[in-house]
């Protein structure tokens, strides 16, 4: 039984220190100066002024869903990023079945044109309510249609987050003339036509002033 004991409290220790350096872990600021955050109402109340004294340099805030989704937390988000002093950016999480008019005047109707703001970004991934998926061609139709209107709002070109599914489904990155923002835990991921611009490095990281695990993007320099 102390054999058992033994083992038994030996694993725990082994599993608090993984544990511990999954969620801790960045890419180095040597390589990657400049490293932030990604968040949405599924993150809950952020403190900010904590966040931002915990070396997050951005921020990016998820601002609207589709075409009739407002994320609950945006502006109190926006808000408190901007007080915290830790630059800001907004999320469009796009949805191929809904109409690109639609989703870009949820999109301009939500976030406020601001000199200080980040360029918009644009994550396309697969929605539970879009089964009938258009083709490749009506996509990028619609979402270049989407593109220039909210840059247009913006006046920055937008930041298209690509997941590696949807990529290799329908080849976004040979159609479209943006900068990317691609997904992959731990490792640099290459799996776009275009070298990224930034990435999402961990989705389990976690910081001061946030409850739970945090997405952390960081930027090419």
């Amino acid at each position: 039984m102390l054999r058992l004991g033994l083992v038994i409290v030996a694993l725990a220790a082994i599993a608090f220190v993984l544990f511990n350096l999954v969620t801790g872990w960045a890419p180095p600021r040597s390589q990657y100066p400049v490293q932030g955050i990604s968040v949405d109402a599924s993150n809950g109340e952020i403190t900010w002024h904590v966040v931002g004294a915990t070396g997050v340099d951005f921020a990016y805030i998820r601002a609207t869903n589709g075409a009739g989704k407002r994320d609950a937390h945006f502006i109190e988000n926006l808000n408190g990023a901007r007080d915290a002093g830790v630059r800001y950016g907004a999320i469009h999480e796009y949805n191929m079945c809904r109409l690109a008019n639609d989703q870009a005047a949820m999109f301009v109707t939500t976030v406020p044109r601001d000199v200080n703001i980040l360029p918009p970004a644009v994550r396309l991934a697969y929605h539970d309510d879009c089964e009938e998926r258009p083709g490749r061609a009506l996509i990028l139709s619609e979402l270049n249609t989407f593109l220039n209107q909210i840059e247009g709002h913006s006046g920055k070109p937008a930041i298209i987050i690509l997941s590696e599914q949807f990529e290799e489904e329908y080849n976004i990155s040979s159609g479209i003339n943006r900068t990317f923002w691609l997904e992959s835990n731990f490792f640099p991921p290459d799996y776009a036509t275009k070298p990224w611009v930034m990435w999402r490095a961990s989705d389990m990281r976690r910081v001061g002033g946030i409850d739970g695990p945090v997405n952390w993007n960081v930027v090419r320099p």
